[in-house]
């Protein structure tokens, strides 16, 4: 009950058709500076966009976004909320890597497992750093890669029932590299957009 995605899945310097249809994305904050940051980044996008602020466990959505690291390890911030309200899901995330990355998920890339609860039945577990705990540098574009591989899998991506589309409707995201990666909330915003412009289509204009 895998399925997984990378930036092999459109060719470079093309730019996809308008999606005829998005997922809703809930753009989750617990803390102010990120609320700000993703509530301007919403207002220029097309298509199903809203900030949640509050915990991205208290939204109702099919997928949760875990901003994880290659390995799959879920010990702190967010992952780790995410290993205590969903027993087994770390060992669903590394088995999934091992099985289709060889044991270490590149940051640009994402694969699906199943929370073992009703809603959320499904955790997106896309990178943002390499190693467990990275500091992430002021000019990283991780958020981004992360973001783009979250949109891809749910373009292009398969569960073995079928596309995760069709069982994915709406995804919770929290902020990508935000806590311990230390990225300025600003610039996960900017970037998460960008990837959301990129797979699914045009900002609104201003």
């Amino acid at each position: 009950m895998t399925a997984d995605s990378g930036t092999h899945t459109g060719r470079e310097g093309t730019h996809p058709p308008v999606s005829p249809r998005t997922p809703e994305l809930v753009l989750c904050a617990v803390d102010e500076p990120l609320a700000t940051a993703w509530t301007s980044a919403a207002q220029k996008l097309a298509g199903r966009v809203r900030v949640h602020r509050g915990s991205v466990l208290d939204v109702v959505a099919q997928a949760v976004v875990s901003p994880a690291n290659s390995y799959g390890w879920m010990r702190g911030g967010i992952d780790a909320v995410y290993a205590r309200a969903f027993p087994g899901v770390e060992q669903h995330v590394r088995s999934a890597v091992l099985a289709f990355h060889g044991g270490e998920l590149p940051i640009g890339e994402a694969v699906v497992v199943p929370t073992g609860e009703a809603e959320p039945a499904w955790l997106i577990s896309a990178p943002t750093m390499r190693e467990p705990a990275e500091r992430l540098p002021a000019d990283t574009v991780h958020p981004y890669l992360a973001a783009r591989a979250v949109f891809l899998v749910w373009r292009d991506g398969r569960l073995d029932h079928g596309p995760v589309r069709e069982s994915v409707d709406t995804i919770a995201m929290p902020g990508l590299g935000t806590g311990v990666g230390g990225v300025d909330p600003a610039t996960c915003a900017r970037q998460v957009a960008a990837a959301w412009d990129e797979v699914f289509g045009h900002r609104h204009p201003r």
